[in-house]
This record gives C-alpha cells, sequence and structure tokens, in this order.
C-alpha cells in the first residue's frame, strides 16, 4: 500500500509540474495530444496511453520541448515509427515527443542536398520510414540502401542502433546527422563522430536524439537496384512474420552465434504465453499473434531470455526498448 501511496504522489507531481498552457505555447506549428494510446504508436500495437502525447512541427519545436522537459525534470520519451519499443499496458507518465508518421511536419522531408558525379547526398527528416528512402533513392539511381529499406523503422532511430539488414548497416551510408543534446542544444554531428559499432552508437550514449540525417551513396544502375530491392523483398517475406504485429528482430545478435538459432534449440518455437508467441517462421521474432498485452510480450521475452541461458549458457539481450511500469 505505501508503494501505491508513493507512485500515487510522484504522478500527482509530474501532473503538477507539466504545465500543459506552456507546453502549447511551445507548439505553434505542432500539436498536443492526452491520454493517447500508445497501441496507435507502436508496431506491437499494445501499450496503455501516454499522459501527454506531442508532435513537434520542427526542430526548433522540438529543441524546445526537450529544453522544458529537462529544466523542469519532466520524464520525456522520443519515437518515430514506434518499431522498436513495448509500452507497458499501464502506459507512460510522461510525454511522448513523436518525430515520425506525421506528415505535415520537417521531420518527414526528403530531398537532395547536392548531386555530383558518381554520388548523390540526401537530406533525411528523422521522420522518414526507410522504406520510403529506399524507393527514393532508386529513382536518382543512388545505391547500398537496397537492404536497409526493409527495416520497419524511422531514420532517426536507425541512426542511433546502428540498424542494419543482410550485411548491410545505416553507418554505411551516414554522412552526418544533426542532434539535440540532453539540454535541448541543437549541433550537427559528421561520421567520424559518432563511434558505430553493432546496434551502438555514440549517439545512443550520450542521449542525443536525431533530427535530420545526410546520407551519401554512390550512383549505380537503377533497373538493378530496384532488382535488388524486389529480392530482399520477398526474402523478408518468406523468411519473417510480417503478417503479425511485432518489433522486428527481438533480440540483438550473439557474438558468433544467432539468436533465432539458440531460441529454437531451446525448444521454443511456437512457444506462447497469453496472445504473445515465438514466431514458428522465424524464432527471432516475438510476434503478437492474438490480441497480446504488453505484459504477455515482456514476459515471453524474460521467459526467452531464462530458457535460452539455462539451455546454452549465453545471455540473450533484447533489442525492444521497455518503456513505463512492467
Amino acid at each position: 500500500m505505501a508503494v501505491i501511496f508513493l507512485h500515487m504522489l510522484f504522478f500527482y507531481a509530474i501532473l503538477k509540474n507539466m504545465n500543459i498552457n506552456n507546453i502549447r505555447k511551445i507548439l505553434k506549428k505542432g500539436s498536443l495530444l492526452q491520454d493517447e494510446p500508445m497501441s496507435k504508436h507502436t508496431t506491437f500495437k499494445v501499450g496503455g496511453p501516454a499522459r501527454l502525447y506531442l508532435i513537434p512541427g520542427d526542430e526548433k519545436e522540438a529543441a524546445q520541448l526537450v529544453r522544458y522537459f529537462s529544466l523542469n525534470g519532466l520524464p520525456y520519451y522520443v519515437i518515430g515509427n514506434g518499431s522498436n519499443l513495448l509500452v507497458s499496458d499501464k502506459g507512460y507518465e510522461g510525454a511522448i515527443i513523436d518525430l515520425g508518421r506525421n506528415d505535415g511536419t520537417t521531420f518527414t522531408m526528403l530531398g537532395i542536398d547536392d548531386e555530383r558525379e558518381g554520388e548523390v547526398l540526401f537530406d533525411c527528416g528523422a521522420g522518414c520510414l526507410l522504406s520510403s528512402i529506399g524507393h527514393y533513392a532508386a529513382e536518382f539511381s543512388a545505391e547500398g540502401f537496397e537492404a536497409l529499406a526493409g527495416i520497419p523503422g524511422c531514420v532517426g532511430g536507425a541512426c542511433i542502433m546502428n540498424a542494419g539488414a543482410f550485411g548491410s548497416e545505416m553507418k554505411d551510408v551516414i554522412a552526418s546527422v544533426s542532434v539535440i543534446d540532453r539540454s535541448g542544444q541543437q549541433k550537427k554531428l559528421p561520421l567520424e563522430e559518432l563511434d558505430f559499432g553493432y546496434r551502438s552508437s555514440s549517439l545512443m550514449r550520450e542521449g542525443y536524439i536525431v533530427t535530420r540525417a545526410e546520407l551519401l551513396m554512390k550512383k549505380g544502375d537503377k533497373e538493378s537496384i530496384r532488382q535488388k530491392m524486389a529480392e530482399l523483398s520477398e526474402k523478408r517475406r518468406s523468411r519473417q512474420p510480417l503478417e503479425f504485429p511485432s518489433a522486428g528482430s527481438t533480440f540483438k545478435r550473439p557474438e558468433g552465434d544467432f539468436a533465432g538459432r539458440l531460441i529454437e534449440e531451446a525448444g521454443l518455437c511456437g512457444f506462447s504465453r497469453g496472445g504473445a508467441m515465438v514466431s514458428e517462421k522465424h524464432c527471432g521474432f516475438v510476434i503478437n499473434r492474438d490480441n497480446a498485452s504488453a505484459e504477455d510480450i515482456y514476459g515471453l521475452i524474460n521467459e526467452i531470455i531464462d530458457r535460452v541461458h539455462k539451455k546454452s549458457g549465453i545471455l540473450l539481450e533484447p533489442e525492444v526498448r521497455m518503456l513505463g511500469s512492467f
């Protein structure tokens, strides 16, 4: 009972300090929603309500929001496509700042900064879907993004985690990124300052928010690029459970092995908890098979970690980020 009481005091303190009128003054181009279900904004299709759901209209508004929340010690979380996120059934008692999937903001703008002999430099807002960038690049005969185009996410999050697929990673095409730091200051960082590793970067370690990215690609043959994209798309459809809500690959690849193989070896292919299930098509995917709750998915992820560790001695690490109380 004492824990519940303290939790309620914390919640009401947040409400008191989170002055909605002050936030509305920041969002001259953007918009504000209250108690917005996060199930509408994650690819898992689960998650309770966010106390505030904020859609900044441009980078200046996003920076002002971060500065406001940081100075007042208020909780916030930035999302793009919601493709690598599991939100609690209880929701999130802070503010969600959405930089993706909002047409009309600068975060979904995509264009060319420079086109010179043999290369194209693309300018992408953080909310641009990787699939959109892939098709756009193909139109200009720019190669190097074919494998990345099938990842279900936005460029902002993909830069932070150095997303990759089929041997390609974001670090292979990034020239620079524009970011907001934890104090709300804006800056531009070149590739050499990003310290990319497997599903990691200095952006992640420093808690930077990516607002734009410049992607440099070489010129190639348009038909070959399109053919490669089609082949990789078919490979994904045949190997991955794209017909069900999920967050993509649930676990990071353990060194020298594959999460899917270890999960299958542990006898967990098709294993379920509530409405959540280990995909029978690809054991590296936890899917929302039948109206799963966030707690179902969370419990299944932890069950997989425990069983794989007992079977192989390897401790799997989730790629999926958890937000809220579990």
